[in-house]
């Protein structure tokens, strides 16, 4: 054999060494949230998937900018739902029923998502297509009706959830939500939970549980059967059948919470190659002497709900700052506006969190905007306003990365405080410390949840990870039939020793009373 077929074998085997085979699926994405801060972790998970060689079948309402090959985009029935501006800053109180009741939302988020998204026309033309799947990736915290699409295409599912974990979501896996230390996640309740806490978390738990199985679970149900037949099976019992959770937390910034084998954390996945900002931003925040302070409530709450009274809160406040002020506010003007703020209607808001010379972020506490606060160590005012954004704004408060003022206190003063906390070095320092704990992890989070995605698809779902707690009932599972038995033991052992010692000494005594009588 010559040197050169020796040299050409030796480089294909180096080749197939170094290169393991790479097995492409066929992947299918379903986001039916109205929301884009929803969609842009399922954006980045379709993006990686593409890039990795995998085939994407994307289902959800807001299309690629820039198409991606190998991925057919089905957009649903309504891009400009109201649900996308439909948040008011005005329409929350932010009292504590409010907060009990919030699951009101959801169930309109589920008439809407399996109402007239899942019978959108563009949907049922691409459900009447044949298509084959590997496996189906989808929202996993409301509109349980697109559940159904894994029944129809015979595949394992893996859910997302974009919020921190809700106990029904918990409940599906088999994953522990004790109350005692697992915060509900509209609840501002963060460990150490006193009892009262404790107290309401279990009420709310079980609330949110009932309210989510008898009133959204059901009406996706009744849709789903009305395209897919009425022997399609329970929602209910698809929803439990599901292989594996990603959730869009990490516990480093977060609360650490007791993981089954089947949920992984992918906090931050969003985050990624940084981009210059466009020139008029990078300019003014160059040429800010002492800094700049971005402002942002996210996408779902637009500037022209902001308050007047406590917008002029917010005007004379940042009058009184060195620093220049970045604020994200849909309107084309803002009365009473001081020179060193500038307003747009959008902004890149990791790229310009990321750049050196912002200082501090003032937030509505959205998950998205915590976790690309915490990974560029700028720390944040949190103004909850509704949803998970108040359990994000603690936990991001107990983690040393925000401090919080609800918007309804929110005086000059206040803001005035709360921004020269948050500029303080010293609390910038933790802020640092605290982005640089959430970076140290074994894989970046877009690669994680890539990983376990082919892992599910590989192994044709992922049941041999569940652990047995999925679908117990619920005496089973607080071993209340052990208890029981327990307790009929301990009865029946102390009734007969009563009896018996009774018995003892009434014959021991008993004699010695007669005999003292004769």
């Amino acid at each position: 054999m010559s040197a050169l077929p020796k040299v050409r074998l030796f480089a294909v085997l180096t080749i197939l060494t170094v290169f393991p085979l790479v097995f492409s699926f066929k992947i299918l994405i379903v986001n039916p949230f109205p929301g884009k801060s929803h969609d842009l972790p399922f954006f980045k998970l379709t993006e990686g998937l593409v890039k990795k060689g995998h085939q994407v079948s994307s289902i959800g309402h807001f299309p690629f900018g820039t198409p991606l090959a190998n991925c057919t985009y089905v957009r649903l029935a309504k891009p400009d739902s109201v649900y996308i501006s439909y948040f008011d800053l005005k329409s929350f109180s932010g009292s504590r029923s409010e907060k009990w009741f919030m699951m009101k939302y959801m169930k309109a988020y589920a008439e809407t998502l399996c109402g007239d998204d899942f019978g959108a026309d563009s949907v049922h033309r691409f459900f009447n297509e044949t298509h084959n799947f590997d496996v189906m990736i989808t929202l996993a915290f409301s509109g349980d009706c697109f559940f159904s699409l894994a029944h129809k295409y015979r595949v394992p599912v893996i859910g997302i959830s974009t919020i921190f974990m809700p106990v029904w979501i918990s409940e599906r896996l088999g994953n522990p939500s004790n109350p005692s230390h697992v915060p509900n996640v509209v609840l501002d309740n963060m460990k150490p939970m006193g009892f009262w806490m404790k107290m309401e978390t279990l009420f709310v738990n079980v609330y949110q549980k009932l309210f989510y199985d008898y009133f959204i679970v059901s009406t996706g149900e009744k849709i789903a059967k009305k395209y897919f037949g009425e022997d399609l099976p329970s929602l209910r019992s698809m929803a439990f059948n599901i292989s594996f959770l990603l959730v869009n937390t990490y516990f480093t910034y977060f609360i650490p919470l007791s993981l089954v084998p089947t949920i992984a954390e992918m906090g931050g996945i969003q985050t990624g190659k940084l981009q210059k900002p466009p020139n008029d931003l990078e300019k003014w925040i160059n040429e800010s002497t002492h800094g700049v302070i971005y402002f942002s409530l996210g996408s779902m709450i637009k500037g022209h709900t902001f308050p007047d009274e406590k917008r002029q809160e917010f005007l004379k406040a940042f009058g009184r700052l060195p620093q220049r002020v970045l604020w994200k506010y849909e309107n084309d003007t803002m009365p009473g506006k001081p020179d060193n703020v500038m307003i747009q209607k959008w902004m890149p808001q990791l790229d310009i969190l990321c750049h050196p010379n912002v200082k501090a972020f003032i937030s509505h506490g959205g998950l998205l905007g915590t976790t690309e606060a915490v990974h560029c160590g700028v720390p944040v005012m949190v103004m909850p306003q509704y949803g998970d954004q108040f359990t994000n704004a603690k936990a991001l408060e107990a983690n040393g990365g925000g401090v919080i003022l609800h918007l309804y206190e929110a005086t000059e003063e206040k803001v005035y405080d709360a921004l020269k906390t948050i500029l303080d070095p010293k609390f910038k320092k933790q802020a640092e410390e605290l982005s640089t704990r959430f970076r140290d992890r074994p894989m970046p989070p877009l690669e994680t949840a890539i990983y376990w995605v082919e892992y599910v698809a590989r192994h044709r779902g992922a049941h041999h990870m569940r652990t047995a707690a999925v679908g117990m009932p619920l005496y089973k599972y607080l071993l209340l039939d052990v208890i029981a038995f327990l307790l009929l033991v301990f009865g029946l052992v102390f009734a007969a020793s009563f009896y018996v010692t009774r018995a003892i000494f009434r014959k021991l005594f008993g004699k010695k009373d007669k005999q003292k009588g004769d």
